[in-house]
């Protein structure tokens, strides 16, 4: 059962994840390269990774999927709103988790 989820805010060098329970309990912050990113996500138990739409978003949800978890992809709009505070990917990445 996958029962975390993975925002991901992808940027052209840096990715920001911000790994959260479903019922919202933090459970990681993290900043990863392109390489790092998917090794990371390789050694995750099987979550729901969630992205903003975006130019490669849909090539990163096709790598993220092979590796077996569900992927979800959210138009900006329906993201910024619940950022908290001054926008930043870390911020970003935790208004994914939670749009």
């Amino acid at each position: 059962m996958k029962d975390t989820m993975i925002g991901v805010d992808l940027a052209k060098s840096v990715f920001v994840l911000h790994g959260a329970s479903m019922t919202g309990q933090v459970k990681f912050r993290k900043k990863l390269s392109r390489s790092q990113f998917l090794k990371f996500i390789a050694d995750q138990s099987p979550a729901v990774v969630v992205m903003e739409a975006c130019g490669s978003a849909h090539y990163w949800a096709r790598q993220v999927v092979e590796l077996g978890h569900a992927v979800k992809l959210i138009a900006p709009q329906y993201v910024r709103p619940f950022v908290k505070r001054q926008k930043n990917d870390a911020a970003d990445a935790e208004a994914i988790v939670i749009a």
